[in-house]
């Protein structure tokens, strides 16, 4: 199993009440087809560097998961198939970046 960690832009027209449906759409999404999710932070309403869909804005999630290999190309088929997200980035962690999320996760859980 690998280390995968995705960030994706939802549409900021939406109410939080379709964002943490759709968040945990995805969370379910994953875990159907045996992820293990490590950890899951909301960044929040941000402003975008450039617009997007005519968009200034988006909200903002990551996720930081294991799985096989085999499940990206379903996972980010589905988020292209979704008109709520704007933009996602899936990325595979090595050793050194699985060690800096860990410290970060560390850091926000002391900030809090």
């Amino acid at each position: 199993m690998n280390h995968y960690e995705t960030v994706f832009i939802l549409n900021p027209v939406l109410s939080e009440v379709q964002i943490k449906e759709t968040v945990q759409k995805y969370e379910d999404f994953l875990v159907s087809r045996g992820a293990k999710m490590i950890s899951k932070e909301d960044w929040g309403l941000k402003k975008l560097a450039y617009p997007i869909q005519n968009k200034k804005s988006g909200f903002y999630h990551l996720f930081e998961y294991q799985v096989d290999g085999e499940v990206i190309n379903p996972l980010e088929v589905e988020f292209r198939r979704d008109e709520r997200f704007m933009r996602y980035l899936t990325v595979t962690l090595d050793k050194h970046a699985i060690s800096w999320a860990e410290r970060r996760r560390v850091k926000l859980k002391e900030k809090a």
